[in-house]
């Protein structure tokens, strides 16, 4: 069962800096692009994108490489 988010929640994922906390931004559905990196996503296999609080960099994940940071 995939994990499901919702605009606004506040997530964390692991990256070479640590883990890093931001927000849901929308959940993508279709080919998107965000600095340079192009998502596959699809309806069947959404990807979320997030907003980093500490830069605010925007990025987007797959939802099994988040979890909740409630």
């Amino acid at each position: 069962m995939a994990k499901k988010f919702k605009h606004g929640q506040t997530v964390e994922w692991d990256a070479a800096q640590g883990t890093i906390r931001g927000t849901v931004e929308r959940i993508v559905t279709q080919t998107t692009r965000v600095k340079g990196h192009v998502a596959k996503a699809t309806p069947e296999h959404p990807e979320v994108l997030v907003r980093s609080r500490k830069t605010g960099a925007a990025a987007i994940h797959r939802p099994e490489e988040l979890r909740s940071a409630t």
